[in-house]
């Protein structure tokens, strides 16, 4: 049996990841494919109680490098009992949010050292990468003004400064540039429309499967 594919959707605050994430699935499994979606942190009970301890509470409650090391243990669950497990069983997995999140939020946005952050992913995952990385690339502003929309006093991350918010922005795009096989940057500011037809385009070309 193939091996699945591994397919993140990237971005800041308020990018779409979700909206988008839910239009990609049903389209894969249009293409007959069997799929598997899931966010980070979370994805399993244990990765779901540690998320609850990242995104609740005061924007001071952690330590960047506790931070950092609560995403990898999360991670660490996640991968282990979902991801590996079904792109081992030739499913497709999509998740909302997966390691460069770490590098552009705590690595970025924090300032830890990112080399630092390296190691750790290195000792956690050992090299394992999702096979096409899509980045939503969005203005901070806008990005805020969206989560704030959505969701009123919004989670501790969107709570932090915009400054902040600007370092992870910055993150994200020298991901894309120093990983161009990987990842995509797609312009989330545009319509849904449009921003949906770009991440079928980039899904398509990547990974060679007929989406139309």
């Amino acid at each position: 049996m193939a091996r699945g594919k591994f397919i993140t959707l990237e971005g800041g605050e308020g990018a779409g990841k979700s909206t988008h994430l839910a239009a990609l699935a049903p389209r894969l499994r249009a293409a007959g494919l069997e799929v598997v979606v899931t966010r980070e942190p979370g994805g399993t009970p244990g990765a779901e109680e540690i998320r609850r301890l990242l995104v609740e509470g005061p924007v001071a409650r952690w330590e960047p490098e506790t931070e950092a090391l609560l995403h990898y243990a999360a991670r660490m669950e996640h991968v282990a009992k979902v991801i590996r497990p079904a792109l081992a069983a030739g499913r497709w997995v999509i998740s909302d949010r997966f390691a460069d999140s770490t590098l552009a939020y705590q690595g970025y946005g924090h300032g830890l050292d990112r080399a630092w952050i390296a190691r750790l992913d290195a000792l956690m995952l050992g090299g394992f990468r999702p096979d096409l990385t899509v980045i939503l690339d969005l203005p901070v502003k806008t990005g805020l003004a969206r989560a704030a929309a959505r969701r009123k006093g919004g989670n501790r991350y969107e709570q932090m400064a915009r400054v902040f918010h600007a370092r992870v922005r910055k993150g994200f795009r020298a991901i894309a540039r120093r990983e161009p096989k990987r990842c995509v940057l797609i312009d989330a500011s545009r319509d849904l429309d449009a921003v949906r037809r770009a991440i079928f385009n980039a899904v398509a070309h990547r990974l060679r499967i007929d989406l139309e």
